[in-house]
């Protein structure tokens, strides 16, 4: 129980450490940059869901984050967000790629396909296009210009430390000494061996806490104080944090109790229905037994392919610590999708 439990933990501080990160990187460019570049992505829907599509191809949940972060921050909108979430295979991409990387690159030619297609009909056809989100969920903030008695340097910034910036340095630290120490490991959470995926992500937590720590100690005491606090450590951080150890907790539980991979030796229907039913579980590692059994011979093409399409692994995680309804909306967009192209491979066979 305690190996269970430790391993939830990695996963969700893994997670969360990524998500977050992320967002205070996205809330300093965009500060920095008076907003001139999510300006220009917002205006651009048509670019949003191709670049969804290429982060959601990208092996690996990385991708996948940084376009949910994007969405919540509202530099993107539902379609690209969906392209994302379509385009996706979650860490069983390295496990196909590993295994058949011919078939892997067909799927995943596939889902990019089908994302563009899917995001632009979404984009022609949406009204609301931040579903779940509201004008206060995560806007972008413009940082006034205010007047201080001292320059706005990494040296004097530290000589008059405020609590808030010296809350965050040391959070930062934390979070390198966790990452380095091993305790968040992706590698060692999920227990996969794919090609270096969990030293690539380990690098990454590790690159992108060290530029936060460099972002804390020289921004002004505003953005410290109402972007980073307000916004992302007391608002998003408990969220994502939670939602996340409580789901992973109950498909680990799930999997204690239910064999997977005897639900899956029945006629095609029936197994696809199974492939789309766990392809909602967002979360890497049940759908390893769809990857496996293809492998062996044993599974249709067609059936790979539907749970491939439905599942996202965790990426879609933080998207429902912060919205429900685009999380349920965008499962079932890919239950539909995954069920009619499940369909059409098997009448057609293949």
């Amino acid at each position: 129980m305690f190996e269970h439990l430790y391993s939830i933990l990695q996963q969700t501080l893994t997670i969360t450490a990524f998500v977050i990160g992320m967002m205070m990187i996205i809330e300093f460019i965009n500060v920095k940059t008076d907003g001139l570049w999510s300006k220009k992505l917002q205006a651009s829907p048509w670019m949003q869901i191709l670049i969804g599509a290429l982060m959601g191809v990208i092996p690996g949940c990385l991708g996948t984050y940084t376009i949910v972060s994007l969405y919540i921050h509202r530099v993107v909108n539902f379609p690209a967000l969906m392209a994302a979430l379509i385009a996706t295979a979650g860490d069983e991409a390295f496990f196909m790629f590993s295994m058949f990387p011919g078939k892997a690159l067909t799927i995943t030619l596939i889902m990019f396909v089908a994302a563009i297609v899917v995001g632009a009909i979404l984009q022609l056809v949406m009204k609301d296009k931040y579903i779940g989100l509201t004008e206060k969920s995560f806007p972008l903030h413009d940082e006034p210009e205010c007047h201080h008695h001292h320059e706005h340097t990494m040296k004097n910034n530290l000589k008059n430390i405020t609590f808030v910036r010296a809350l965050l340095i040391a959070m930062c630290v934390l979070v390198l000494g966790l990452i380095l120490g091993g305790v968040i490991d992706e590698g060692h959470e999920h227990g996969h061996e794919h090609g270096g995926d969990e030293e690539w992500i380990r690098y990454s937590l590790i690159a992108m806490f060290s530029v936060i720590l460099v972002i804390v100690a020289v921004a002004k005491e505003h953005f410290l104080q109402e972007h980073l606090w307000e916004h992302v450590i007391k608002v998003h951080l408990p969220k994502i944090f939670l939602w996340s150890f409580g789901v992973i907790l109950v498909i680990t539980l799930l999997e204690e109790y239910v064999d997977l991979e005897g639900l899956v030796n029945a006629n095609p229907y029936i197994v696809l229905l199974i492939a789309v039913l766990i392809g909602i579980i967002p979360q890497s590692g049940p759908h390893l037994v769809f990857v496996l059994l293809f492998a062996n011979g044993t599974l249709p093409f067609s059936i790979l392919l539907a749970n491939s399409i439905v599942q996202d692994g965790h990426g879609a995680l933080p998207l429902l610590a912060e919205s429900r309804k685009a999380f349920l909306l965008s499962k079932g967009i890919k239950i539909g999708l995954g069920v009619a192209v499940g369909i059409a491979g098997l009448l057609i066979g293949f």
